[in-house]
């Protein structure tokens, strides 16, 4: 920042030393010739001479402050006229409107300046388009259970039906089923904003093995499910949070058994220039390849019909993706539709 504002700082001085330039070479130079001209064509001398000289000093400097002063306006304008539209750009952002776009002519620090608040713009609209929408998401989330509730909760009052083990398992489910959806938003903002540097632990743990085990949770319901299963991991050490990595290994094979539909499954975990490279490959159901990547946003579902328990309530994956961002790693879906590879790329405690 501060080369930027030198950079800047040179041009207006180099500009006001031009412009100083300007005045003294236009002045002089006119000066210079006038005075051979009175002196040799109007033979002119004496004190006559110097009060001639004086008023035509006086007009030439009147004329080159006036000539030099329009250029120095122009050219200070344009290189201002950047600063006024972030000015009023930020303004605008100030009073929680979406500024439009700044596109203007510049170079250099200017030019990255506007491209960087052009695109400090559209991540703060991006933002507050995804706060608006994740708060109507929770209200949708949220809607149904409530509304379960308080169906039963008014029939009862009323006298309309009587409490029975039945009905109260109903409604606990339901309270369960809100709760854990509470506790999942609370986890996904607890990684997202980066409270796991003071909030989770972080050691040196071997990530196979940890994916091992979180395998082996699932060991008895991939066997129900799976004909054939295929597992191997190379072994690495990272630095990692494990409950943090076991949720996200748990969140795709969960993921997994919910959509699968080929009866395969491999799981592989090789180490590849410093990084600990994990794929989980199956048959599913359909995934549109354009939208593969949104399966890891908050309360997204490929199919609106799907089951909103909590389960299901579009989190698993965000909270993974957060977890492995937490990690300085990356996650994503390689997919042509029904062939699904869950990816995961982690960076070796070495590195």
């Amino acid at each position: 920042m501060y080369k930027k504002l030198s950079n800047l700082l040179s041009k207006l001085v180099v500009l006001n030393s031009l412009v100083i330039l300007l005045v003294i070479l236009l002045a002089g130079l006119s000066v210079k010739d006038y005075a051979c001209f009175l002196v040799n064509s109007k033979n002119i001398t004496g004190p006559d001479f110097v009060q001639t000289l004086n008023g035509f000093l006086l007009r030439v400097s009147i004329l080159a402050f006036i000539i030099v002063g329009l250029f120095h306006y122009f050219i200070v304008r344009k290189i201002v006229q950047p600063i006024k539209l972030l000015s009023r750009a930020a303004k605008d952002i100030k009073e929680g409107n979406n500024p439009v776009e700044i596109k203007i002519k510049a170079s250099g620090e200017l030019k990255e300046l506007t491209e960087n608040f052009n695109s400090m713009a559209k991540v703060l609209s991006s933002t507050e388009k995804n706060r608006e929408e994740m708060l109507k998401d929770i209200a949708h989330e949220l809607r149904t259970p409530l509304t379960n509730m308080n169906g039963y909760l008014e029939a009862l009052q009323n006298g309309v039906i009587k409490g029975d083990p039945e009905l109260f398992g109903s409604l606990l489910e339901e309270s369960c089923r809100i709760t854990r959806i509470v506790e999942l938003i609370t986890e996904l903002h607890s990684w997202s904003n980066g409270n796991f540097f003071s909030e989770k632990q972080f050691k040196h743990l071997e990530i196979d093995k940890v994916l091992k085990e979180a395998i082996t949770v699932f060991h008895l319901k991939m066997q129900r499910q799976f004909i054939n299963i295929e597992f191997h991991a190379d072994k690495a050490a990272i630095l990692g949070n494990r409950d943090g990595l076991t949720q996200v290994f748990t969140n795709i094979i969960q993921n997994i058994l919910d959509y699968d539909t080929g009866k395969t499954v491999k799981i592989n975990g090789i180490v590849i220039n410093q990084i600990f490279r994990i794929s989980f490959t199956h048959t599913g159901q359909f995934i549109d390849p354009e939208k593969k990547d949104l399966i890891f946003e908050r309360f997204y579902r490929l199919e609106e019909s799907r089951s909103t328990k909590a389960a299901g309530a579009g989190l698993g994956l965000a909270i993974a993706k957060s977890i492995i961002a937490a990690h300085k790693g990356i996650i994503g879906l390689k997919t042509d539709g029904v062939n699904h590879i869950f990816w995961i790329e982690l960076p070796l405690a070495s590195s």
